[in-house]
């Protein structure tokens, strides 16, 4: 089973998460946001280096505490660095009392029926009890559906689910990822094949078992009410998906149950030029409307 206390604390706790698993792909899109251009590093090892810096200065400052900020996502890059002399994820939980998660997906496979499937993951089976042995409550894996293709979301769910067994089998819990296109020109009916299928993959999970969903916002309000409510379901939650906060927030706060996962939408307005009381302004201000959209009961 899944580390009970943070279980515990993961379903029923009031905050958000903090969506801080930028890895290669999108990190010099990360830096750029955060004011850091790529005349300011040559390789990928400065790349991370600054990411981490970035990643620091946000998890230890004073705003960034467990009374609004429920977990954090890392990616393994950040899992195998220090913060404060202390491993990462052992900072996030014995320091600020914040739930460390992990991003295990290696990126996707070209669009195929609508959709991009993860690629395989390489070593999970090593880095999984390494995650554990870290901290780490459990884990999230992203895959994207860009139209509702019936097969294609079947497959994307069936994918999910079989890398979650996998998460479970190593006494951690998985968040499953099925994002929807914000631009879907069918997004909403790409919900109710996602829904419908996510559902019939839970009826499979042994008893006792429980995973956490993410997802896009949806078209409709409280439209993955029955997935909130669901017994093997430890928590759903939202992602941004591209809608700039003030957005994102206002649609959050209309559906019930549903907290954020926000990564681009957390860290807007904060750069590397901002002195300190500026970015700890900006990012109590980032993350109070954050937790605010995600107290509708």
């Amino acid at each position: 089973m899944p580390d009970e206390q943070k279980l515990s604390r993961f379903e029923t706790a009031r905050g958000f998460l903090a969506a801080l698993d930028q890895s290669g792909g999108s990190s010099p899109k990360a830096l750029a946001q955060y004011g850091i251009d790529a005349s300011q590093y040559s390789t990928d090892a400065e790349m991370f280096d600054l990411i981490h810096a970035e990643r620091v200065r946000i998890v230890t400052d004073p705003a960034f505490t467990s009374s609004r900020i429920l977990a954090a996502i890392l990616f393994e890059d950040t899992l195998d660095r220090e913060v404060e002399g202390r491993p990462s994820a052992a900072y996030l939980w014995e320091v600020k009392g914040i739930i460390p998660f992990l991003k295990i997906d290696k990126g996707l496979l070209d669009e195929e029926d609508g959709v991009q499937l993860m690629r395989d993951i390489p070593g999970l089976d090593d880095l999984l009890p390494r995650a554990r042995e870290a901290g780490v409550l459990g884990t999230k894996e992203r895959s994207v559906i860009h139209s509702a293709h019936p097969d294609g979301i079947r497959r994307i769910v069936a994918q999910q689910f079989d890398v979650a067994r996998a998460v479970l089998a190593h006494d951690l819990l998985p968040i499953l990822e099925p994002e929807i296109d914000i631009h879907a020109p069918d997004k909403a009916e790409a919900e109710v094949l996602l829904k419908a299928a996510i559902l019939e993959q839970l009826e499979t999970l042994d008893e006792g078992q429980k995973v956490g969903v993410k997802i896009s916002l949806p078209s409709v309000n409280d439209f993955y009410l029955d997935l909130i409510r669901h017994a093997r379901v430890a928590r759903v939650v939202a992602l941004s998906g591209g809608y700039d906060r003030d957005e994102a927030d206002a649609l959050l706060a209309k559906n019930h149950g549903l907290i954020a996962s926000f990564s681009r939408a957390l860290l807007e307005g904060l750069t590397a030029q901002q002195s300190d009381a500026d970015f700890t302004k900006t990012l109590d201000t980032s993350i109070e409307s954050i937790y605010r959209a995600s107290l509708a009961p």
